[in-house]
């Protein structure tokens, strides 16, 4: 028997969605940083074993806003959850009834099976596991109840099986050795964000959209990408002082890409000022954010 289906990974910003698909398949799919909506898009994840296929949705954090950009990325976790099998609702040990209202709400619109998941279960004692889910899952019916830890590893193989259990028999969707439908170049523009997320202060990340203008194979790879950002004071942190900061986001990230593409890589970065995209509708839809 083969099973088969496509399972979102739906929660607040920063609950460790993105550490959980990078986990479950052991590779680097999608980037991670301390700071909260550092996804931005929906990063499609493929586990293929020999009885099943589950193609996961990690999405941008369910959240409140009145931003262009960010109602753009809360759309796209909806999207994501309309064409799901299964719905993971991911939490962590800080949340509480109140802030999981709006992602259980949209759960419950939907009407989709889903599976409550606390990751980060390594942050709390033993005994206070049981107790955190109990209090935070009474809202929604779920179908199962789980703690994990991304970090650990922790009961990630029993959340598998029982997400085996929920899905319908059916055949494999995609090729057995593909594990993202994402491109290299998506993936390469990802790693060059997470840099800036990474390295940068304040308000620079969430001002930051990274557009690859060139990519070219070859025997080395060479990739020329904008960093746009929002002010002209903005563009001098992003570039540092003598160009030192550009050059460290550059490095780090081409280190990155080298392992993605398993070859050399010639990264040109450039900085842009590309006045309130966030908040034009036509900017974004050029990002690839609407």
């Amino acid at each position: 028997m083969f099973k088969s289906g496509f399972v979102v990974i739906i929660g607040r910003p920063n609950v460790g969605k993105s550490s959980f698909l990078n986990k479950i398949l052991e590779e680097k799919i999608a980037i991670i940083t301390p700071k909260p909506q550092t996804t931005r898009d929906r990063i499609l994840g493929i586990y293929t074993k020999d009885d099943c296929q589950i193609v996961f949705l990690d999405t941008p954090g369910i959240h409140i806003s009145d931003k262009e950009l960010n109602k753009c990325m809360v759309d796209k976790a909806l999207s994501a959850l309309f064409d799901a099998d299964l719905a993971l609702v991911m939490a962590e040990p800080s949340d509480t009834v109140e802030s999981l209202s709006t992602v259980f709400e949209h759960v419950k619109d939907f009407r989709k099976k889903a599976i409550f998941v606390l990751n980060k279960s390594d942050l709390l004692p033993e005994e206070m596991v049981l107790k955190k889910i109990d209090e935070l899952s009474p809202a929604m019916n779920f179908i199962y109840k789980q703690a994990v830890s991304c970090i650990t590893g922790d009961r990630i193989d029993i959340l598998m099986n029982e997400i085996y259990k929920a899905l319908p028999e059916g055949p494999p969707f995609f090729p057995d050795d593909m594990i993202t439908d994402a491109s290299e170049r998506f993936l390469c523009a990802e790693l060059i964000r997470e840099k800036v997320f990474l390295l940068t202060q304040k308000e620079i990340p969430y001002s930051a959209a990274v557009e690859i203008e060139q990519f070219k194979e070859g025997e080395i790879a060479r990739i020329s990408a904008v960093i746009h950002i929002e002010r002209s004071s903005q563009k001098a942190i992003v570039i540092g002082k003598g160009g030192s900061m550009l050059k460290k986001i550059g490095t780090q990230a081409r280190i990155d890409m080298e392992r993605l593409l398993g070859q050399k890589v010639f990264l040109e970065l450039f900085v842009r000022v590309t006045e309130n995209w966030t908040k034009n509708p036509r900017e974004l839809k050029r990002l690839g954010y609407k």
